[in-house]
């Protein structure tokens, strides 16, 4: 028997005694490249990596390292011609699937091995049925009548806590919300019982919430069936929550490997160690994050030498002339380093001489200010619902359904909560995007919700957006300087064409840009300098007031470090006041002064940044905040599992609206709504656990009831 010795990490922190497992997957020196007008690009580039039976490995780095190209080289789905493999080994269960006919490797996929993708809208096919594209692999691969695999389908979506298996399994994949689907790409993957799960970042677009019941989903199937898993994603998080253990990949190459525990408590590699200081944190709160400058080298352009050199702070000469190997950190820890070389170095070195210290953090105060700059008093945004020929309105969808909001000058304000809470409808309404229902919107005094098309125009100026997705944001037919110089235009910024050129110039450079992008089209720029573009189109105009609609969730921890960073230099340097909105519980944690928990179109909590994390008093602010993975297992308390998803918008639960998912609901929660009661001077919560006539012994009857 093909046996590994393997050292397994408890959920809980602790460690399993060394076990010999069977080896289920033994990849080795694995090159995969792709034919380009440039040459060979090397996208996997000599990787080498074990996964036993019941094993999860992870697989973290940034985009552009060679994770997903390398999950596909074993899942054997690299799109030829155009990708080949250049040489090495791929072992599954003692077959080189290198060597397979493409019919035997149809047998294996699917059943032996199965693949979760990153996004599940386009993994699923929107004009089949939820049920028919489960019955697919049960069909094909086990031969099961039609009776027999509709039975089993149903009891996958069960297995993987889809509410009303029935009515979901004759529906399309564009009726179901996005944790749903995820969870119908796990019950199709998990449908053979496979014996190897590859995750691609199957929790990247989720909530915190779903992301949650996604992890300890893979968890429990992985407890019940034995399943190995390659799971790849940049959410330490998550490795710190399930992996036993991390390989780090940089250009094409695993330049860290070890136990879970030993990476995160103690990594050695330069590239790692900043991959970890990048990471926003409550910890980092005082001081300025970590930043990897530059990018991953193009695959059909590898320096000689180390491939992190350019960007490595602890760089040497030799490191441009040697290609390091993985050597030995310390037991079952390598490094592909010449750092830890005791032969070059004359020396052993310990990795915590790697550590880079950190600048202090520009914050512009530690005070919630008292200049009110926009006000939001009882906003309504509801959408009608419209059927029939002559399409009568049948209902609403209530989207943001009562909020009142202030927003203090220079300040950040977070608002979080689960998708289809009302954060973007309450973004775009107070920017008079969306033209809301009722309630009013004050800037400066004037309420813009009175305002005309031609009255607003001075005000777009005043409030800008950075929107979520860089890349679809930009017209990709505009150079650079005509996208940030279009507004300028607009509001008749700059005498002529020269002074505004030299304007678009510096705002560039503010940015940390090079000036000459400015005759350079979006296509050509990184996620992140995509971001930057955007941020100096907002920066053009000269705004007071900016919306950040989920301005670095699309990014990678290095580079959403460096647009945050750049957020608080500009917030010190301009005065600027934010309004943040995101599903990122890090980021808030890290960036935001205040912040504010949406659930249903309502605000249920508010307060300080640390006030409410420290102590969070709502019963949904309370899930929210255990459901996010930490690095660290002893900094998150007990996690608080919320039952069903979130209510529709077009029919809320009557009294409030998280009754039915709440752990403590009393019978007054099921008639009437909450107000809001003050906690302490700048926290509050609409939840009547808090109303002074409610003593410690009736909560404990109204959970009961």
């Amino acid at each position: 028997m093909n046996t590994h010795p393997v050292t397994l990490s408890l959920s809980k922190g602790g460690v399993k005694t060394f076990q010999y497992l069977t080896m289920l997957l033994r990849v080795r020196d694995l090159k995969t490249y792709f034919h380009t007008k440039e040459g060979p690009a090397r996208a996997v580039d000599g990787v080498s990596f074990d996964i036993a039976e019941g094993e999860t490995v992870a697989l973290v780095g940034e985009s552009g390292s060679g994770k997903s190209v390398t999950a596909l080289s074993v899942m054997q789905l690299v799109p030829q011609p155009a990708g080949y493999y250049a040489g090495g080994q791929i072992e599954f269960q003692g077959q080189d699937l290198l060597r397979l006919s493409e019919a035997e490797k149809r047998k294996l996929r699917g059943r032996a091995m199965a693949m979760i993708f990153q996004e599940p809208m386009t993994s699923l096919n929107p004009v089949l049925t939820v049920g028919f594209q489960l019955m697919e692999p049960l069909l094909y691969h086990q031969g099961l009548n039609r009776t027999v695999a509709q039975e089993k389908a149903l009891s996958l979506l069960e297995q993987v806590h889809i509410p009303d298996p029935e009515q979901r399994f004759s529906e399309y994949p564009h009726q179901l919300s996005g944790g749903m689907k995820q969870r119908v790409t796990i019950a199709i993957a998990m449908a053979c019982e496979p014996k190897l799960l590859i995750a691609d970042e199957p929790t990247t677009a989720l909530d915190v919430t779903i992301q949650a019941q996604i992890l300890e989903l893979m968890k429990e199937l992985q407890e019940k069936k034995g399943t190995a898993i390659l799971l790849i994603t940049h959410d330490l998080g998550i490795v710190a929550e399930i992996a036993d253990r991390v390989a780090i990949m940089y250009a094409g190459r695993i330049v860290e490997m070890a136990p879970r525990r030993q990476v995160l408590a103690n990594p050695a590699h330069p590239y790692t160690v900043k991959l970890l200081q990048s990471l926003p944190s409550a910890d980092q709160r005082n001081r300025a994050l970590q930043t990897i400058e530059g990018r991953v080298p193009a695959p059909y352009r590898f320096p000689p030498g180390c491939r992190f050199a350019d960007r490595c702070h602890m760089v040497q000469a030799a490191c441009r002339t040697i290609d390091p190997e993985l050597l030995p950190v310390e037991e079952e820890h390598t490094a592909a380093c010449i750092l830890y070389d005791e032969q070059l170095q004359g020396r052993r070195i310990s990795p915590a001489e790697v550590r880079v210290p950190l600048p202090p953090r520009p914050r512009t105060s530690g005070t919630i200010s008292e200049a009110v700059l926009v006000r939001i008093e009882g906003m309504k945004v509801h959408f009608p619902i419209r059927r029939g020929v002559l399409k009568q309105v049948v209902g609403y969808v209530k989207a943001v359904d009562g909020v009142d909001l202030e927003i203090g000058k220079g300040e950040t304000l977070a608002l979080v909560g689960e998708s289809g809470c009302g954060k973007t409808t309450l973004g775009k309404a107070l920017l008079q995007l969306i033209r809301p229902t009722a309630g009013r919107v004050l800037v400066g005094g004037q309420d813009l919700t009175l305002l005309d098309r031609q009255a607003l125009h001075p005000y777009r100026r005043q409030l800008q957006v950075i929107f979520q997705d860089p890349y679809s944001s930009l017209n990709q037919r505009m150079m650079v300087g005509e996208i940030v110089m279009e507004g300028m235009i607009a509001h008749g910024i700059g005498k002529n064409r020269t002074e505004r050129e030299e304007r678009v110039r510096q705002i560039l450079g503010q940015v940390g840009l090079d000036p000459e992008a400015m005759y350079r089209y979006p296509h050509e720029f990184s996620g992140g300098q995509r971001q930057r573009i955007g941020i100096a189109r907002c920066l053009a105009v000269e705004p007071d007031f900016i919306v950040c609609d989920e301005a670095t969730s699309a990014l990678d921890v290095s580079v959403q470090a460096q647009i945050l960073n750049l957020l608080e230099k500009l917030q010190a340097d301009l005065g600027l006041t934010y309004l943040f909105i995101t599903h990122n519980l890090g980021v808030v944690e890290y960036f935001a002064d205040e912040v504010a928990v949406m659930y249903l179109g309502r605000i249920v909590e508010r307060g300080k940044t640390e006030e409410v994390f420290r102590d969070p008093r709502h019963p949904y602010t309370q899930a929210l905040f255990s459901a996010v993975p930490k690095i660290d297992p002893h900094t998150g308390g007990e996690k608080i599992r919320l039952t069903g998803d979130i209510p529709s918008p077009v029919n809320p639960p009557a009294g409030c609206h998280f009754h039915p998912r709440c752990p403590y609901v009393m019978p007054r929660c099921r008639k009437q709504y909450p107000p809001a009661y003050a906690l302490s001077l700048s926290q509050l919560a609409n939840c009547f656990l808090y109303d002074p006539s409610v003593t410690a012994q009736g909560v404990a009857r109204g959970a009961e009831d």
